[in-house]
């Protein structure tokens, strides 16, 4: 299986799309966003909201490609902020995990 930064890496989406999410990098708040994207109270780690992210933004995504009604591009850019915003947390956990394995050899 791949690793979930790859999988992401690999996503291709409408520049216009991925614009405007990185324009909402800089106002995410895990705690209030995630809870309300993901509908839970428990916030889960970095790496399994990124699953669960990733499912959310199929689903949209298809919904954006066959033109269906339900489709919202307000929740489109909303879940990609924060696939955006998960990727970053879980790129520094995964750095700092590096440099502490360095520091202890």
């Amino acid at each position: 299986m791949e690793d979930i930064l790859t999988l992401i890496s690999r996503l291709k989406r409408p520049s216009l799309l991925v614009r405007t999410a990185r324009h909402g990098v800089e106002d995410y708040s895990r705690t209030v966003h995630l809870r309300r994207i993901l509908k839970t109270e428990t916030l889960p780690g970095p790496g399994q909201a990124i699953v669960k992210l990733m499912e959310l933004e199929a689903v949209a995504d298809a919904q954006r490609v066959s033109k269906r009604a339900e489709y919202s591009v307000a929740r489109h850019v909303e879940i990609l902020v924060a696939i955006m915003c998960e990727a970053r947390i879980l790129k520094g956990l995964s750095s700092a995990r590096k440099r502490a394995l360095t520091v202890v050899q």
